[in-house]
């Protein structure tokens, strides 16, 4: 990843929240010769250390990338950035299109786990963490166990033990504070959910 000082974000606790916060992420392996790229939800530990996930049995991924490194990418919000609302564009016109966005790279060596013990425990806490937000939240012991099992069965579990951790957090910190106002209240004005995170980002930036 092409990472310029400025947009280096090295805070561990800020990289943490943000891969909780967003934990589908886009893992991609060594498949032979080529690369894989799969989409799929990784819980990070309670200590930092790890990422858990799971995948279809029927997914060459946990053959061709076990015991392997691999780098799991994790999104947050991005906006497209117009010149025309910076402030200093009006004044010479040397302004031009950009993108803002928020992203963590994780690498680290990727362990197969197929033991069904450890599946029941990573779907319990995948589940209960997106559940809880729901006025009736849906429990796995809601379905038939021998249906769980089947289920169980179809899948096998992954484990990512971290060995680098970088952030990039490309959030108009190239600006002067008069361009960075005008992004924040354009930003405000689309109100769409990523355009809202990130003009609170932008908005957070020291002056300069």
């Amino acid at each position: 990843m092409y990472l310029p000082g400025h947009f280096a974000e090295t805070r561990v606790e800020v990289l943490h929240d943000l891969m909780r916060e967003h934990p589908f992420a886009t893992l991609v392996s060594k498949a032979g010769d080529s690369l894989a790229a799969d989409h799929l939800p990784l819980q990070l530990s309670a200590e930092g250390t790890c990422l858990h996930g799971h995948v279809a049995r029927a997914n060459p991924l946990w053959r061709n990338a076990a015991d392997s490194d691999v780098l799991a990418i994790f999104h947050g919000p991005q906006t497209y950035v117009t010149p025309s609302w910076y402030e200093t564009k009006r004044a010479d016109g040397k302004a031009v299109p950009t993108w803002n966005y928020v992203v963590v790279h994780a690498r680290g060596r990727l362990r197969v786990i197929d033991d069904p013990a450890w599946l029941r425990e990573q779907l319990e806490t995948l589940v209960e963490s997106h559940e809880a937000a729901f006025a009736e939240p849906w429990h796995i012991a809601d379905a038939p166990p021998d249906y769980i099992g089947k289920m169980l069965g179809a899948i096998v579990g992954i484990e990512i033990v971290i060995s680098e951790l970088s952030g990039k957090w490309k959030t108009s910190q190239n600006q002067p504070g008069i361009n960075r106002a005008g992004v924040v209240a354009g930003l405000r004005e689309q109100g769409t959910d990523d355009a809202l995170q990130m003009a609170e980002l932008v908005a957070r930036l020291p002056e300069r």
